[in-house]
């Protein structure tokens, strides 16, 4: 025979099974029965979808908008031509380690990055800052030198055409690093350069240093006096 005790925790049990069950069917329309809704203690934007961050990526640049390469975020970086979510991440993994780019001839410098692509974000491409240090206020869009060639001359160093400022270099047969000391030679240019001329045989007169793409008259005027060519 149940003693009081036992008729007690029956009742007791009774109570929170009912309790159970109110809680388990009573929810808002539309709710599964027994979902359980989880709330943070602070009320937070909600998470990025991987949607919306497609849609983002996906969104075509305007006719004349330019993104500063200087300040963009991996995710506006990797809506330029040419520049994928990988690429775009290691752009912005230099820049933070080197300082802001400046100009194209600076973003060259970054693995992945050649004169083919330099050439495609050359129209969309800005910079609001000064190679190797911070921002420094320069129109966005402004960008010093050439992706090709090297910047400009200071004002005031204007070089004599009659006699050469340095030494002579062999275009046949100097490296990369050699086409760098001549005048309005950057990076791209000396690679584009080496690349012709495995490609396509030494050259014979200057003028066929034309041939590749970004030299042209002003170029070999510069570079007259400082190569020597069989």
């Amino acid at each position: 025979m149940a003693t009081r005790d036992d008729r007690r925790a029956t009742v007791i049990l009774l109570v929170l099974a009912a309790a159970g069950l109110v809680v388990r069917f009573w929810q808002p329309p539309g709710a599964a029965p027994g979902a359980v809704a989880y709330r943070g203690a602070g009320a937070g934007p909600p998470r990025d979808s991987a949607e919306a961050r497609a849609v983002r990526l996906a969104r075509p640049l305007a006719k004349g908008e330019r993104i500063d390469l200087d300040r963009a975020s991996a995710e506006e970086l990797a809506r330029l031509p040419g520049i994928g979510p990988a690429l775009a991440t290691r752009i912005v993994t230099y820049r933070e380690a080197h300082g802001p780019f400046g100009s194209l001839e600076a973003l060259d410098r970054v693995p992945g990055v050649g004169p083919t692509l330099l050439a495609v974000l050359r129209p969309h491409a800005a910079f609001s800052g000064r190679p190797g240090g911070q921002a420094d206020g320069r129109a966005v869009g402004e960008t010093p030198g050439s992706p090709l060639i090297g910047p400009p001359a200071p004002r005031g160093a204007a070089r004599s055409p009659d006699r050469p400022t340095g030494p002579r270099v062999s275009l046949n047969t100097a490296s990369e690093a050699e086409l760098l000391q001549l005048p309005g030679i950057g990076p791209a240019l000396a690679r584009a350069i080496v690349a012709d001329r495995e490609a396509r045989g030494p050259y014979r007169t200057i003028e066929e240093l034309q041939r590749v793409r970004g030299v042209g008259a002003a170029t070999l005027r510069a570079l007259k006096d400082r190569i020597i060519v069989p």
